[in-house]
């Protein structure tokens, strides 16, 4: 029996030194977090309403291409500096200017009117060209039909009834510059029919990664402005028109978010660059497991954009050295109505989602050690008599 009862009193021991484990910090020192500095900030706790959802959700809108850039207009038949034009003239007999003088002049007529094409002419640096007795022309900026009437203009009095052609043959002012993650870089010139983002795009071989993960940056002047892919194809207003000069960049943006403690799965989550919810994020990870969760323990750890918090907190509470707010959110999920808030709370790229274990777990925990330490001691009298 004395050795039954040291053997006892080992276990006990043992037991009282051991710990009963966790995944995590308890909602109770997540709670007492924000007497905790991180960095020069101190941690803000924010419990998960419907306005602070909205709240966050208005901070992280980014503009629109439609709203930035606008519609834009087609480039038409505008000339520009480096262009390469084609010209023909034509004349009605006696032609004497780009032809020879008809042997029989009562022959002529309008039916036997003949062209001349002249070689393509390079608009230079100046914007200019020359065309034979009609001398130079500004044609930058311009569009075909108005150097066809100058054309004609020039040559009143010197040809016959003269008409002219002016046709862009190769484009080298109005293109769109395509880089990035796609099948080929290029350069896309732009014509009349008014080429979109898509379009572009579609020129250079189409991108390289998936749709969903996949983000557009368009750079016009001095404006740069990004958007899912996804969103540009189920928009069609941000499939929008592009303009000479722009610059179309495609790169790959995987988004994610890191499950811990009582879920049904730990684990980094890839997610759409459209973005995700805290309901569809709990969804992913096998929602909260059953025998081990507190409800109202559910975290959001994120550094924030201050802009995201409410006026009073931004202007008040020191931030990072980046220029960011370390903010824990907190959801109760034993209250029905916070489901409905969850479908909207927005997860972000390297949010961190972590479910504390319940009180009762650690009971339970402890209760499995003592019955263990109870069916050995039985086994160990058994053994001792």
């Amino acid at each position: 029996m004395l050795r039954a009862a040291g053997l006892v009193m080992l276990l006990a021991g043992t037991a009282a030194c051991s710990s009963l484990g966790a995944s995590g910090p308890s909602t109770g020192a997540i709670n007492k977090a924000d007497t905790r500095p991180l960095a020069d900030a101190r941690i803000q706790i924010v419990d998960v309403s419907d306005a602070v959802a909205r709240r966050i959700i208005a901070s992280g809108q980014t503009a629109l291409f439609s709203d930035a850039l606008g519609e834009g207009q087609p480039v038409g038949n505008v000339i520009g500096k480096g262009d390469v034009l084609d010209i023909s003239v034509w004349e009605a007999p006696p032609a004497v200017l780009f032809g020879s003088i008809s042997s029989d002049a009562r022959l002529a007529s309008a039916a036997s009117m003949r062209s001349t094409t002249i070689p393509e002419q390079m608009v230079d640096t100046t914007g200019r060209i020359v065309i034979p007795f009609a001398g130079a022309l500004n044609v930058a900026g311009r569009s075909t039909h108005q150097v066809e009437s100058d054309i004609v203009s020039r040559l009143s009095g010197k040809a016959h009834d003269p008409q002219a052609i002016v046709r862009i043959v190769r484009n080298a002012s109005a293109n769109v510059t395509v880089v990035g993650d796609v099948a080929s870089s290029a350069r896309v010139p732009l014509t009349a029919r008014g080429e979109r983002l898509l379009d572009v795009l579609a020129g250079a071989g189409g991108v390289r990664q998936p749709v969903g993960k996949t983000m557009i940056q368009i750079s016009r002047s001095d404006r740069t402005v990004s958007l899912p892919l996804e969103q540009i194809i189920r928009d069609p207003r941000q499939n929008v028109r592009m303009q000479p000069d722009d610059v179309v960049t495609a790169y790959f943006q995987p988004y994610s978010f890191i499950a811990m403690g009582a879920t049904g799965s730990n684990a980094e989550v890839n997610f759409e660059s459209t973005g995700i919810t805290l309901a569809q994020a709990l969804g992913r990870i096998g929602g909260l497991r059953d025998d081990k969760a507190n409800p109202r323990g559910v975290f959001i750890f994120r550094l924030e954009d201050p802009a995201a918090l409410d006026a009073a907190s931004a202007a008040s509470t020191a931030r990072t050295p980046d220029g960011k707010v370390p903010v824990i959110y907190r959801i109760d999920l034993s209250d029905p109505a916070s489901f409905f808030v969850a479908q909207g709370f927005p997860v972000r790229n390297k949010d961190v989602v972590y479910v504390s274990s319940a009180p009762v777990s650690d009971l339970q925990k402890f209760v499995n050690i003592v019955s263990s330490m109870a069916f050995s001691i039985v086994g160990i009298t058994n053994i001792a008599q």
